[in-house]
């Protein structure tokens, strides 16, 4: 089902398609976070995804607390958005000769999964107050902290350290 569907007739209708978009979107990612940290030869780089890794875990558990409280079911939808994400990281890395370059073009591929989750949760949670749901706004709203956390951080690594290298 797409984002314009028939079947999407209120906002809470809006609401559980988009749980369901990012729930498939942090499952996917439990698994590409792994192969990201392989991949990665800088040790804060490896070791960070690996901290996300444990943290995005965290998110799809949350996610479930969220359909439970909002009496919905636990299902993910197809999300084409970051399955595109992670097939761009993958092709990318094995065009990557150079390992300092590599962790350039990873940090870059995580902080594009991050700014699609962080437009997800935030507008999750303006939806969720809207439909009265503070309860589960304030449980997406944890999760939309981490994320913009993760990005800093990945902003903060990519700058002081891995693209000077990639640079240089």
């Amino acid at each position: 089902m797409g984002l314009f569907t028939k079947d999407i007739k209120t906002m809470d209708d809006l609401f559980v398609h988009q749980l369901q978009d990012i729930y498939y979107a942090e499952k996917q990612l439990v698994k590409a976070l792994p192969k990201m940290a392989d991949k990665a030869t800088d040790p804060l780089l490896k070791q960070g995804f690996m901290t996300h890794l444990e943290e995005t875990k965290g998110h799809v558990k949350r996610l479930e607390q969220v359909f439970e409280m909002h009496g919905a079911p636990v299902k993910a939808v197809d999300c084409p958005a970051i399955d595109g994400i992670i097939e761009e990281a993958d092709e990318t890395a094995g065009e990557v000769a150079d390992k300092t370059v590599l962790d350039a073009a990873l940090i870059n591929a995580a902080q594009a999964a991050e700014h699609y989750e962080i437009v997800r949760y935030g507008s999750l949670v303006a939806w969720a107050k809207r439909l009265g749901r503070n309860d589960c706004a304030a449980v997406l709203q944890k999760t939309l902290d981490e994320e913009k956390a993760t990005d800093k951080k990945l902003t903060t690594l990519a700058e002081s350290s891995i693209n000077i290298r990639a640079a240089g």
